[in-house]
């Protein structure tokens, strides 16, 4: 069981509830009124719990398993020991995170408002809107139903969040338009000016950036994480894209619909990225690229030329996967040779 002080667990539901929450079937055999109370690894599941198995790498921990219940493969389905009841998904990963979900819902938002923070008379707050200790919300602000404020952030003037969106710990968000359901992690700058400036015989001078950033629908911004304004045109993160702790999302880029981008990948300037592009961890991305649909980018690349729609690339500079692999594996032949 997750530790009570920090989760809180729903339920028990029942083997047909939970089919139908999270997209399985009842195998055959199986009796769709059992109980099952919470949710757990093979390893460390009981006869009420339940578990899954989407790697056949885990065979023998899914044969030894004491798990009442798992959401496997039709494939596995075969090997479940004597007992365990099986709820069948194509994915059953994905089916399991359904189901931590209806174990372990979101606390919901209440209407709560510290008496030390620091809302301006001017700010519009929806119902059930929960503000914690130490937070500022500025003139003209809009906070959708439902969101919730963490300790000490500041909700800058004017910024607009949509409903359910949660903001958390010390982040900071300004000159910002952020849809529903967004999650906002501890420590997230949003909205500050980009690194723009001209070089003048008198010295450095900024140039002024007027845009804002706009986030779309479901999006995550990680712990840490800190997204530009736009200087003229805006920085906007589309709908349900996933973005990851320390990542740096500089001036006047797009992030298209249901984009990954991993710890600390930085996106210079005016880059654009379509929808489902994945950025593994500490991938670079010079400024003013275009990188296409569904292009994936490998750990510690550098991105210094547009990519087409599907590419595959690692490196510095970054090649074709295969093509890396390939000199990857000369180059450990090379100095075995070198012995």
């Amino acid at each position: 069981m997750a530790d009570p002080r920090f989760f809180r667990l729903a339920g028990p539901f029942t083997l047909g509830e939970i089919a139908t929450q999270v997209g399985a079937e009842v195998a055959p055999g199986a009796d769709p009124g059992r109980s099952i109370s919470d949710v757990r690894p093979l390893g460390e599941a009981g006869p009420d719990h339940l578990s899954f198995l989407d790697n056949k790498r885990y065979a023998d921990a899914f044969q030894a398993s004491r798990a009442g219940a798992c959401l496997v493969d039709a494939e596995m389905a075969a090997q479940a020991p004597s007992g365990m009841a099986l709820l069948v998904s194509k994915k059953p990963r994905l089916a399991f995170a359904r189901a931590c979900h209806l174990f372990y819902p979101e606390a919901e938002a209440r209407s709560a408002r510290h008496a030390s923070a620091a809302i301006d008379p001017s700010a519009v707050l929806g119902e059930r809107v929960e503000v914690e200790a130490g937070a500022v919300i500025g003139a003209g602000a809009e906070i959708g139903a439902r969101c919730r404020i963490g300790a000490n952030a500041v909700i800058g003037a004017g910024v607009v969040l949509g409903e359910d969106t949660v903001v958390g710990a010390n982040a900071s968000i300004s000159h910002a338009l952020v849809g529903r359901r967004v999650v906002i992690y501890p420590g997230a700058r949003i909205g500050q000016p980009g690194f723009g400036f001209e070089v003048s015989a008198q010295g450095v001078v900024k140039v002024p950036q007027l845009g804002r950033v706009v986030i779309g629908d479901d999006v995550e911004v990680g712990a840490n994480t800190t997204i530009d304004r736009g200087s003229g045109p805006d920085t906007v993160i589309g709908r349900g894209a996933m973005i990851d702790n320390l990542v740096q999302i500089g001036h006047n880029v797009v992030v298209g619909d249901g984009c990954i981008l991993v710890a600390q990948v930085g996106i210079s300037g005016s880059t654009r990225l379509g929808n489902f592009v994945v950025l593994a961890g500490q991938a670079g991305i010079s400024g003013h690229l275009t990188i296409g649909d569904r292009a994936v980018v490998g750990p510690q690349s550098g991105i210094t030329k547009d990519l087409p729609a599907d590419s595959r690339v690692m490196g510095l500079p970054a090649m074709p996967m295969a093509e890396y692999a390939r000199l990857s594996a000369q180059l450990k032949r090379m100095g075995r040779k070198g012995k």
